[in-house]
């Protein structure tokens, strides 16, 4: 088995399965805990004065919110996948926007862009890679490799 993760020559079908669902669930919870701490701690109406200090319309704080909580517990039960993570693509390249005056690296006063540019690319991956293992899948979803 480890001779087989340490092969670079191949995708692994006996272990990308589960590569997939780690980065699904992942990204799933990461969303759901921004979600919440939109609602729970900065509250829907700090969030509204947030993005429009920011020049964003007030009502997109309420788009970014329900975009982020449905979003992550899509990802995390698997339903929608490659549309989901998709989806959420704007949303992050937003965040990349904001954060863009504040430099490089997130550790930098206000969180520069670096974050929310890697997350762009790790939702471009799931897209890519689809479901992965112990998905509960689209119930339209029809045959074929999702």
């Amino acid at each position: 088995m480890f001779k087989t993760l340490l092969a670079q020559d191949e995708l692994h079908t006996s272990t990308a399965p589960l590569a997939a669902t780690l980065l699904r669930v992942t990204l799933g919870v990461a969303f759901l805990a921004h979600g919440l701490l939109k609602v729970l701690v900065f509250t829907p109406a700090g969030t509204v004065a947030f993005f429009e200090s920011q020049g964003f319309p007030g009502i997109t704080a309420y788009a970014v919110i329900f975009a982020e909580l449905a979003g992550g517990i899509a990802l995390i039960l698997g339903l929608h996948t490659r549309a989901v993570a998709l989806a959420l693509v704007p949303v992050l390249l937003g965040a990349a926007l904001v954060h863009l005056p504040n430099g490089w690296v997130f550790s930098n006063p206000g969180g520069g862009w670096e974050f929310p540019v890697f997350w762009v690319f790790a939702n471009l991956v799931q897209a890519l890679l689809g479901d992965g293992a112990y998905a509960l899948r689209s119930p339209l979803a029809s045959g074929g490799t999702r």
